[in-house]
């Protein structure tokens, strides 16, 4: 079995949103428990624009690092879990397969053919080495990737 997604996936997915709402959380639930006059715009000023930040951090990470998958495949299928369940594709229920390669990672966004327990496409990062050795190896595999 190839793995097809990096190895940081795990920390991006859960460790970095994880820190973050723990550390932000606890900061913005301390300044709303304490009386002391902080931040240029006044003591609820600086409340209501921390309780902002947190939440729309909140909704970010929800909407970008929490919805990525590891991605795994070996000759017929594909793997995907988010680390709680696991779904096995065949290569004709996937569309296409499509990597972006930003500037510090790349970015794989595998489309299905219908929909599954995650839905019609996922995001998942990619192991840029784990990639090519998958194109290379899998034929049927190289069939779906589309750039």
């Amino acid at each position: 079995m190839e793995r097809l997604s990096s190895s940081l996936t795990l920390m991006v997915k859960f460790f970095i949103p994880v820190f973050w709402l723990c550390f932000f959380g606890a900061f913005t639930a301390a300044v709303w428990i304490t009386d002391e006059d902080i931040g240029p715009l006044g003591f609820i000023g600086f409340r209501i624009g921390l309780t902002a930040f947190f939440f729309i951090g909140a909704g970010l990470f929800a909407l970008t690092l929490m919805r990525l998958k590891r991605v795994e495949t070996d000759g017929g299928y594909i793997y995907v879990t988010n680390y709680f369940r696991t779904a096995r594709y065949p290569f004709r229920s996937v569309a296409r397969i499509k990597r972006t390669d930003l500037i510090l990672f790349s970015l794989g966004r595998a489309r299905l053919r219908e929909p599954g327990i995650f839905g019609r496409s996922f995001f998942f990062l990619v192991s840029r080495r784990n990639w090519d050795t998958a194109v290379q190896a899998m034929p049927e595999f190289s069939e779906l990737v589309t750039q």
